[in-house]
């Protein structure tokens, strides 16, 4: 008996149902015809229309855009060999702000933001990136001057203002480039007038401008604006108890910076009035026997204003303390911030009386202020 074969009959049964694939493509389908029905017949949630800007926005924007072109950031850096180069390398020490002062190329910045470095680069508005040359500084108001070498078309002056006529509770605002981010506008209003910050001479800057406008880090040079996008300070400063821009910030008055930008230009140094002497340290004064109140002057500089008034300073052999200072015409002074300030406030060429406390007696001696460093009263 032949054994019978069924391949034939098997390949030839009809398969129940609809196929795997057939299946998947129905699924798809259907899944398709869904989404399409959805999205047809979804309805989208009307935008509604803003309106115009509110007037004070639209005039912080235009403020904003007519001033951020004269703003700068300034890189400071310092060069170190690089043993595996073998070459000099520019190496990032501190960043922070600053402004266009004219169209010559000067820029204006702080003092303290440029300190220590070897070089300075400028960073303007369009990006331009240039290699900037120290002109002069005045630690004492903590301002810089640099200098960049570029067309006259691509730098844009900041507006002058005047600081003298400010009052507290004006709108300001402040441009910089914080935490590197350049261009960047903070707003506030001015809290205070006559405030008094140390620079980082340890000599006191006067009439300082007291702002709640966030002075972030990187913000320090820039230029502080009034209402009508003019040049009221230099943010310089700020007051905090939490380490970041949470606090008071300060700015060094206009009316300042005009007084001291001219004279770097010119000469790279600021010619401040003083006596041509130097001061015992208020500590060390404090020490000494008997002594309540003034300063005491320690040395008398040669071919001075004080060498040619007759005033006396220590003498260290003998230990016989010379001339104390009192007073400068009816300014108090009783300590060396006392003296800064009142020098301060004068001109070179200016004679002022002294009231000294010479020994146990009391004298006056007029003295014609000439210029002095930075530092020296």
């Amino acid at each position: 008996m032949e054994p019978r074969d069924d391949s034939n009959s098997l390949r030839s049964r009809p398969r129940p149902g609809v196929s795997v694939n057939g299946s998947l493509v129905m699924m798809l389908a259907i899944l398709v015809l869904v989404l399409v029905y959805r999205d047809f017949t979804r309805k989208e949630r009307p935008v509604v229309a803003r309106g115009d800007l509110a007037a004070d926005e639209k005039a912080t924007i235009e403020i904003f855009k007519r001033v951020a072109p004269s703003v700068v950031h300034v890189d400071n850096v310092v060069e170190r060999f690089d043993w595996q180069r073998f070459q000099e390398i520019d190496i990032p020490e501190s960043s922070g702000s600053g402004f266009v002062w004219d169209r010559s190329g000067y820029i204006v910045t702080n003092y303290h933001v440029i300190h220590g470095s070897d070089k300075a680069w400028v960073t303007l508005a369009d990006n331009t990136r240039l290699e900037a040359k120290r002109v002069g500084v005045d630690e004492s108001k903590d301002l810089a001057v640099l200098k960049v070498e570029c067309p006259a078309e691509k730098l844009h002056p900041i507006p002058l203002g005047t600081s003298f006529d400010l009052e507290v509770g004006q709108k300001v605002f402040a441009i910089g480039s914080p935490f590197q981010l350049d261009q960047t506008l903070t707003t506030g209003i001015i809290g205070g007038l006559g405030r008094e910050i140390e620079s980082i001479s340890g000599r006191p800057i006067q009439g300082v401008i007291q702002t709640d406008a966030a002075i972030n880090p990187g913000n320090s040079g820039g230029p502080l604006l009034d209402s009508a996008g003019r040049l009221i300070g230099v943010t310089t400063a700020i007051k905090t108890t939490s380490g970041g821009s949470i606090g008071i910030g300060f700015a060094v008055p206009v009316d300042t910076v005009q007084r001291v930008v001219p004279q770097l230009i010119d000469t790279g140094s600021v010619k401040r009035p003083g006596l041509g002497i130097r001061t015992l340290d208020d500590r060390r004064a404090a020490l000494l026997p008997l002594l309540q109140r003034g300063v005491v002057i320690a040395q008398i500089l040669p071919n001075s204003a004080a060498e040619k008034a007759g005033l006396r300073g220590i003498d260290w052999a003998a230990q016989v303390v010379g001339d104390v200072i009192l007073k400068i015409d009816d300014d108090d002074v009783r300590t060396q911030n006392d003296l800064y300030r009142s020098l301060d406030r004068r001109d070179v060429g200016e004679m002022v009386r002294l009231t000294l406390l010479r020994g146990d007696q009391t004298v006056e001696v007029k003295v014609t202020l000439q210029a002095v460093p930075n530092a020296a009263p």
